[in-house]
């Protein structure tokens, strides 16, 4: 019986090791019998630069298009907050109106009434 065995953790660890090592193993031995590798590599190079083209294209437009939308809701918000501001103003100059009509209509009745009072006063001598 050894001294020391293995833990599952150093298990692990050396059969990762082993299948890295067949897989490098494999990898070198198709590399060498494979004439065509060197184009199809350079072919997923390729593709892997137009992905990353159309990716950032698509993020720049996808940008611009966020950006458009913001401008859009904040034009959005400023027409809101003009349209309350127009009402709000509207409202406030309905009021005065109101307010001086009220102050006219009693100014006419308090003069209707010491009219009829002083008639009343000018019959009685």
């Amino acid at each position: 019986m050894p001294a020391k065995e293995p833990g599952f953790a150093e298990r692990l660890q050396t059969a990762v090791k082993a299948k890295q090592a067949q897989l490098e193993k494999i990898r070198a031995t198709k590399q060498a019998s494979d004439p065509k590798l060197a184009e199809r590599q350079a072919a997923k190079v390729e593709m892997a630069d137009a992905r990353k083209a159309r990716t950032a294209e698509r993020k720049d437009s996808n940008r611009a298009a966020a950006k458009q939308v913001e401008a859009r809701r904040a034009a959005e918000k400023a027409s809101k907050a003009q349209a309350v501001a127009d009402e709000k103003a509207r409202k406030e100059a309905e009021r005065v109106a109101k307010v001086q009509a009220d102050a006219k209509l009693k100014q006419d009745q308090k003069a209707a009434r010491d009219a009829k009072y002083a008639a009343r006063k000018a019959r009685q001598k």
